[in-house]
Protein backbone atom coordinates (compact mmCIF):
# COMPACT_ATOMS: atom_id res chain seq x y z
CA UNK A 1 0.00 0.00 0.00
CA UNK A 2 2.76 2.47 0.94
CA UNK A 3 4.71 1.54 -2.19
CA UNK A 4 1.64 2.24 -4.38
CA UNK A 5 1.25 5.65 -2.76
CA UNK A 6 4.92 6.42 -3.46
CA UNK A 7 4.48 5.36 -7.12
CA UNK A 8 1.34 7.52 -7.39
CA UNK A 9 3.29 10.49 -6.00
CA UNK A 10 6.07 9.87 -8.53
CA UNK A 11 3.49 9.81 -11.32
CA UNK A 12 2.00 13.07 -10.05
CA UNK A 13 5.38 14.74 -10.34
CA UNK A 14 6.17 15.39 -6.71
CA UNK A 15 9.81 15.64 -5.66
CA UNK A 16 9.57 14.50 -2.04
CA UNK A 17 7.37 12.62 0.38
CA UNK A 18 7.22 12.01 4.07
CA UNK A 19 7.08 8.45 5.30
CA UNK A 20 5.88 8.21 8.86
CA UNK A 21 6.01 5.42 11.43
CA UNK A 22 6.58 2.44 9.18
CA UNK A 23 9.18 -0.24 9.87
CA UNK A 24 12.66 1.12 9.22
CA UNK A 25 13.48 -1.69 6.80
CA UNK A 26 10.38 -0.94 4.72
CA UNK A 27 11.14 2.79 4.59
CA UNK A 28 14.76 2.09 3.63
CA UNK A 29 13.73 -0.32 0.86
CA UNK A 30 11.28 2.23 -0.55
CA UNK A 31 13.80 5.08 -0.28
CA UNK A 32 16.41 3.09 -2.24
CA UNK A 33 13.91 2.39 -5.05
CA UNK A 34 12.37 5.82 -5.64
CA UNK A 35 13.79 9.03 -7.04
CA UNK A 36 11.69 10.95 -4.49
CA UNK A 37 13.42 12.55 -1.53
CA UNK A 38 12.05 10.47 1.30
CA UNK A 39 11.71 12.22 4.64
CA UNK A 40 11.43 9.97 7.67
CA UNK A 41 9.46 10.63 10.80
CA UNK A 42 9.76 7.57 12.92
CA UNK A 43 10.63 5.42 9.91
CA UNK A 44 14.30 4.87 10.60
CA UNK A 45 17.54 6.29 9.25
CA UNK A 46 17.37 4.76 5.77
CA UNK A 47 15.60 7.73 4.21
CA UNK A 48 17.12 10.91 2.78
CA UNK A 49 16.20 13.16 5.69
CA UNK A 50 14.77 13.09 9.21
CA UNK A 51 12.33 15.36 10.95
CA UNK A 52 10.56 15.76 14.23
CA UNK A 53 8.07 18.37 15.30
CA UNK A 54 9.65 21.19 17.24
CA UNK A 55 7.21 20.44 20.08
CA UNK A 56 8.85 17.04 20.43
CA UNK A 57 12.43 18.32 20.18
CA UNK A 58 11.78 21.17 22.62
CA UNK A 59 9.63 19.17 25.00
CA UNK A 60 6.63 21.49 24.94
CA UNK A 61 4.11 18.66 24.64
CA UNK A 62 2.33 17.39 27.69
CA UNK A 63 1.31 13.82 28.14
CA UNK A 64 2.37 10.91 26.02
CA UNK A 65 5.19 11.26 23.52
CA UNK A 66 5.18 9.05 20.45
CA UNK A 67 7.82 6.32 20.46
CA UNK A 68 9.64 7.87 17.51
CA UNK A 69 9.90 11.30 19.14
CA UNK A 70 12.96 12.39 21.07
CA UNK A 71 12.81 15.18 23.61
CA UNK A 72 16.00 17.24 23.82
CA UNK A 73 14.73 19.80 26.32
CA UNK A 74 11.84 20.08 28.79
CA UNK A 75 10.39 23.46 27.92
CA UNK A 76 6.98 22.44 29.24
CA UNK A 77 8.44 22.65 32.74
CA UNK A 78 9.95 26.04 31.90
CA UNK A 79 6.60 27.27 30.57
CA UNK A 80 4.96 26.07 33.81
CA UNK A 81 7.56 28.01 35.80
CA UNK A 82 6.99 31.14 33.69
CA UNK A 83 3.22 30.81 34.08
CA UNK A 84 3.64 30.61 37.86
CA UNK A 85 5.72 33.79 37.72
CA UNK A 86 3.03 35.52 35.61
CA UNK A 87 0.32 34.59 38.09
CA UNK A 88 2.44 35.72 41.04
CA UNK A 89 3.20 39.07 39.37
CA UNK A 90 -0.47 39.81 38.65
CA UNK A 91 -1.46 38.81 42.19
CA UNK A 92 1.16 41.19 43.59
CA UNK A 93 -0.06 43.93 41.25
CA UNK A 94 -3.69 43.42 42.34
CA UNK A 95 -2.65 43.45 46.01
CA UNK A 96 -0.71 46.70 45.49
CA UNK A 97 -3.76 48.27 43.83
CA UNK A 98 -6.02 47.18 46.69
CA UNK A 99 -3.61 48.36 49.38
CA UNK A 100 -2.78 51.63 47.66
CA UNK A 101 0.91 50.74 47.32
CA UNK A 102 0.57 51.32 43.57
CA UNK A 103 0.74 53.77 42.02
CA UNK A 104 3.35 55.67 43.98
CA UNK A 105 4.14 59.31 43.18
CA UNK A 106 7.13 58.17 41.10
CA UNK A 107 4.73 56.34 38.78
CA UNK A 108 2.60 59.41 38.06
CA UNK A 109 2.97 62.75 36.31
CA UNK A 110 2.33 65.90 38.26
CA UNK A 111 0.59 68.86 36.66
CA UNK A 112 1.94 72.36 36.99
CA UNK A 113 -0.21 74.05 39.66
CA UNK A 114 -1.01 77.13 37.52
CA UNK A 115 -1.86 75.01 34.48
CA UNK A 116 -4.07 72.78 36.64
CA UNK A 117 -6.01 75.80 37.96
CA UNK A 118 -6.51 77.04 34.38
CA UNK A 119 -7.72 73.61 33.30
CA UNK A 120 -10.15 73.31 36.21
CA UNK A 121 -11.48 76.82 35.46
CA UNK A 122 -11.99 75.75 31.86
CA UNK A 123 -13.89 72.64 32.99
CA UNK A 124 -16.03 74.67 35.38
CA UNK A 125 -16.89 77.10 32.58
CA UNK A 126 -17.85 74.27 30.25
CA UNK A 127 -20.27 72.99 32.86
Amino acid sequence: FVWKQVKDLEAAGVFAAEIEVVPAEVASAISRRTPLIMISMGAGAGCDAQYLFSEDVLGTNRGRYPRHAKRYRDLAAEFDRIQSERIAAFREYAADIQSGAYPEPRHMLEADALELRKFEAFLDAEG
